[in-house]
């Protein structure tokens, strides 16, 4: 049953995608349309949930996985990719960064499990940020320094591909300062198998080993009521600290929200100014007593994260994974969102990349591109669906956007159409009040496009603006760093296991080949994964 047309209009004017209560189920057989309320009794369908400060409306579509031919309850968003956009009709796009590695970490575990991949499950973005590149640092006291590159595109040589990234300051040990953190952790009867809740004490307990004498560290936990299993403790007492995680069992309903609320209310009585507030909620995100819906935890987490403590979520497990809704808080919540599926994992996410986790360098990053008419024809941004802003929002300090860590990187990739190619699209209907005059631009120009970026520093209100250039070489896409071949193949990938139509030619040998370059640089052993996870993927 589709919504009123009142309400398909009202979702349209905020630039979001139209509410409707038809639900993809991916089956073991094929796809199916189920229209309803609710798919299963846990897991009500929300038609629209609170955005930044404005309330807007998404499709929310439940995506079940199958494993060995049976139905499980994990859900998943159903984002449609990025159209092709003329830059005649709008020369710009805007979008929040991401940092989150969840969506790759997942698919992955869902591909070493051969099950089913869900489109919902893939996420372009997360899957090219999950990789740490070789990117210039940044110079003075600038947070983040900006990189850019352009190439032919390696699945359609007639385009341009443009990666345009930006790498967080690092910032040393001595001058971080001190943490108050608080555990937040589902000890639900759904956290009982060993992917769950026996992971998730390993991987808090490395985080625990890394923490600083004067650092505080207290545990909430959360089943069918919440509880303070450990006030606020130095952690000069990781001994302590180490036992009451090792204590926590599984059992019960799982009050979500009433956690939340208990953990911020811990952070905040013991708030430190100048140092790093935290809350780290660690579950499989089956809420399912007291607040738990979608809409409804949004909410809370953005009342909650207004005290200016951050959020960093960790997702754990499968069979009934609420991906979709712990991406959501954790944006809403200025916080990064990680899936840990191995002890490896959570060692990369708790350990390597510790100060990018838990200190934020930077709030409400937005970027704007905005394309030279004289050199591009039309443009799409690949993955960030779910985090496009309108072109008004990015001067609008009200509006929420992503978050960067201390030596956080975020890479983003655009599939150019160059002026004078061949490209079909609707020609603009005529106007009838006024006429459209194009602006002569230097045609003899390299610029390709200019970088916009409004930031805000943790503890301010107020952005602050900068502004690059990134020209065009007419660079072969043989002859780009090995990052950018490595990432275009990491891009590839994505888009294939989500079947997209702009990249329906490509096969495992050519992502593999575009790959080759860029796995020579590889300490940990990560890119080596990701060649070894191609060729295990069923495509």
């Amino acid at each position: 049953m589709r919504p009123p047309l009142s309400l398909v209009v009202v979702f349209l004017s905020f630039g979001l995608f139209t509410a409707c209560t038809t639900h993809k189920v991916v089956t073991s057989g094929g796809n199916s349309s189920v229209c309803g309320s609710s798919l299963v009794a846990k897991a009500p369908i929300e038609a629209g949930l609170s955005w930044g400060r404005r309330t807007q409306y998404v499709s929310l579509r439940e995506t079940r996985a199958a494993v060995g031919g049976g139905m499980n309850h994990e859900r998943y968003d159903d984002i449609e990719e990025n159209p092709f956009i003329s830059v005649g009709e709008e020369p710009r796009s805007t979008f929040s960064v991401d940092v989150d590695t969840a969506g790759y970490a997942n698919v992955r575990r869902l591909i070493k499990e051969r099950m089913k991949i869900p489109d919902g499950a893939v996420r372009v973005e997360e899957m090219i940020n999950y990789f740490d590149y070789n990117y210039p640092r940044p110079q003075g006291d600038a947070p983040f320094a900006v990189v850019g590159e352009v190439a032919s595109c390696p699945w359609e040589p007639k385009h341009k591909l443009v990666r345009v990234a930006l790498q967080g300051r690092d910032i040393e040990k001595e001058h971080v300062g001190s943490a108050n953190l608080v555990f937040l952790v589902d000890v639900s009867g759904s956290m009982s198998s060993e992917d769950k809740l026996p992971l998730l004490k390993e991987s808090l307990s490395l985080l625990v080993s890394e923490l600083e004498p004067t650092d505080r560290l207290a545990i909430v936990t959360y089943a069918g009521a919440a509880g303070l299993v450990l006030p606020s403790t130095p952690c000069s007492e990781s001994d302590n600290i180490l036992r009451a995680l090792d204590k926590l069992s599984a059992g019960g309903s799982t009050a979500g929200g009433e956690g939340i609320k208990l953990a911020y209310q811990t952070a905040r009585k013991h708030f430190v100014q100048g140092g790093t507030n935290r809350v780290i909620l660690a579950t499989d995100g089956d809420f399912n007593v007291g607040v738990s819906s979608d809409s409804e935890l949004v909410d809370l987490i953005e009342k909650e994260a207004e005290s200016g403590v951050f959020l960093s979520v960790l997702g754990f497990g499968g069979g009934n994974l609420n991906d979709s809704m712990l991406e959501k808080i954790s944006g809403r919540g200025n916080g990064n969102y990680a899936y840990i599926d191995t002890k490896k994992e959570a060692r990369k996410v708790l350990v390597e990349q510790r100060a990018g986790s838990l200190v934020t360098i930077a709030k409400d990053v937005k970027l704007q591109i905005e394309f030279n008419p004289a050199k591009a024809q039309a443009y799409r941004l690949i993955g960030y669906e779910n985090r496009t802003l309108e072109n008004r929002d990015f001067t609008d300090d009200e509006k929420d956007a992503g978050e960067i860590g201390a030596g956080h990187q975020v890479t983003a990739f655009y599939e150019v159409v160059p002026s004078g190619e061949e490209f079909e699209q609707s020609p603009l209907p005529e106007l009838r009040y006024q006429t459209v005059s194009v602006v002569p631009v230097d045609s003899r120009s390299d610029e390709l496009l200019s970088v916009k970026i409004r930031f805000k520093q943790p503890d301010s209100d107020r952005s602050n603006a900068v502004a690059y250039v990134v020209k065009d070489d007419d660079k072969k896409f043989r002859n780009a760093s090995p990052d950018f071949r490595f990432a275009s193949a990491v891009a590839a990938f994505g888009m294939t296991l989500k079947g997209s139509e702009h990249i329906n030619t490509v096969g495992k040998n050519q992502i593999l080949a575009w790959a080759g370059p860029g796995t020579r640089r590889d300490p940990y052993g990560y890119r080596r994964e990701f060649v070894e996870l191609v060729r295990k993927a069923r495509m």
